[in-house]
């Protein structure tokens, strides 16, 4: 599990990290950093490992960073949040996953959503290919059909004598 908190750390952090420090930035601005999460108390940890990873890039709360954090455990209740954000005016909206990527996606057009960790964003409608995202949403993919192939040879290459490989799927959670 550490592993994969490391993973969506850097994989966050790496990714609100590009359009924040693109050109030339004006000194003393505070960037406005949403971060959307669907889950209950087991993710909040979560958060810790992605404002570190922010402060690791040199965006400290109450420096230079203003970070809302909405940490949903009823996909039901994931469009208020997103709207409520909007509404705030942040800079960018990292959604944790696939539901408040859609969540962010329906309540904005203008402002940059960055996905964390989404199986299959094209396949979601969340962007149009991923090579070419489209719109305002980008970030990371982990189970496309373009990636499983690829994930698979370097399982083999990893683990030559490997026979047979399981997957685990949440067919709830596109």
């Amino acid at each position: 599990m550490l592993h994969r908190r490391a993973f969506i750390a850097l994989a966050g952090g790496g990714v609100l990290a590009i359009p924040l420090t693109v050109g030339a930035q004006p000194a003393g601005k505070v960037y406005r950093v949403a971060l959307l999460v669907h889950g209950g108390p087991a993710v909040s940890g979560l958060v810790q490992v992605f404002r570190n990873s922010l402060r690791d890039f040199g965006y400290v709360e109450g420096r230079n960073l203003q970070l809302e954090v909405r940490l949903v455990e009823r996909h039901e209740a994931l469009p208020d949040a997103a709207v409520e954000l909007v509404r705030l005016g942040m800079d960018v909206i990292a959604a944790g996953t696939t539901l408040p990527g859609l969540a962010a996606k329906r309540a904005t057009s203008t402002i940059p959503i960055v996905l964390i960790a989404s199986a299959d964003p094209v396949h979601a409608g969340l962007v149009a290919g991923l090579a070419r995202p489209g719109g305002n949403v980008t970030g990371n993919a982990a189970l496309t059909p373009e990636l499983s192939g690829k994930q698979l040879e370097l399982l083999r290459e990893a683990m030559p004598r490997l026979s047979r490989v399981s997957v685990l799927w949440n067919s709830a959670n596109p």
